[in-house]
């Protein structure tokens, strides 16, 4: 139990707590249990609402910057708080699953052989299925059809993919090999506002 306990705070925080003496008391157990969970959860929610926050401001360049818009003309806040909640509910959540899953297999901070395995998985597993997940709840959360939906795919997909293999196995070799897994989820975010606004730019512009 008391290995356990300490695995369950290392892949929640990346770090190695101080070893449970084995005099410790059941009641005492269950309490530092009772706190690893509460700790594990909080920073689940910090991860999830830090990744809001990001994709509201990649939305917000979007439709300032890219496409023009300001508030007074056609600027969108509800699209801009779809993207947080995406971004809350969906992308800060999977995408921290997924780095800590990555850390349980592979190990946390490590070797360039491990990095690059590790990014490997990422662009060739993880980031295929992601992104047309990403771009198919776009389409939904937006109101359009499954027809709408799977043309968005056939046009957008390959693009954004590709656009994707351009940005991330770069960023994600040094986040892999040099970052903890507390912090792994916000460096990618925030490298990701750029990205975030090119992918609210691309989920929202016109089929041809």
């Amino acid at each position: 139990m008391h290995g356990r306990l300490e695995c369950d705070l290392e892949d929640c925080y990346g770090t190695t707590p101080s070893p449970i003496s084995e005099n410790e008391d059941e009641a005492t157990l269950l309490l530092l249990a009772a706190k690893s969970v509460a700790r594990c959860k909080y920073g689940c929610v910090i991860q999830a609402l830090q990744t809001g926050v990001l994709m509201a401001v990649g939305d917000t360049l979007a439709q300032t910057v890219i496409e023009e818009k300001t508030r007074a003309k056609k600027f969108d806040a509800k699209r801009t708080a779809k993207f947080f909640l995406l971004g809350v509910a969906f992308v800060g959540p999977t995408i921290g699953t997924w780095y800590r899953i990555l850390s349980h297999r592979l190990g946390d901070v490590g070797t360039t052989t491990i990095a690059v395995k590790k990014v490997a998985l990422d662009q060739l597993i993880f980031a295929p299925s992601f992104l047309a997940i990403f771009v198919a709840t776009v389409s939904t959360v937006d109101g359009k059809s499954w027809n709408e939906t799977k043309k968005q795919l056939t046009q957008k997909y390959s693009d954004i993919y590709l656009t994707n293999l351009t940005i991330w196995p770069a960023v994600q070799l040094f986040n892999f090999s040099f970052v903890p897994l507390r912090h792994q989820v916000l460096l990618v975010q925030t490298v990701a506002i750029v990205w975030n606004c090119y992918l609210s730019w691309k989920t929202h512009i016109e089929l041809e």
